[in-house]
């Protein structure tokens, strides 16, 4: 048995609905960045899938890449913004989050 486009698709499918259900379930801002996380890469699985399956050139590798690029962008500004946060509340919970001022 060969793996087709369509085993490809069905992982990042439920790799993506994992995503969604960690975010809207988890009240811990790490865990919400970890389903994000996922999300991207179901993405990733999926370009690179297009590509490999349908495309000459590599551009599903190369947006793939730069997927990952703005993740790790994303996740170091999100680190940064959560340390802050812990700082002045003692917890990264998001629901304390409407206490901000500004």
């Amino acid at each position: 048995m060969t793996l087709g486009l369509h085993h490809f698709l069905f992982l990042g499918a439920i790799l993506f609905a994992c995503g969604i259900v960690t975010v809207l379930i988890k009240r811990h801002a790490i865990g919400i960045l970890m389903g994000v996380e996922l999300m991207l890469n179901a993405a990733n699985l999926n370009l690179v899938a297009f590509d490999h399956y349908t495309g000459t050139a590599p551009h599903g590798q190369t947006f793939a890449l730069f997927v990952i690029v703005i993740a790790a962008a994303e996740a170091a500004v999100a680190l940064a913004i959560f340390m802050n946060f812990h700082n002045n509340f003692a917890s990264i919970d998001v629901d304390r989050g409407s206490e901000l001022r500004g």
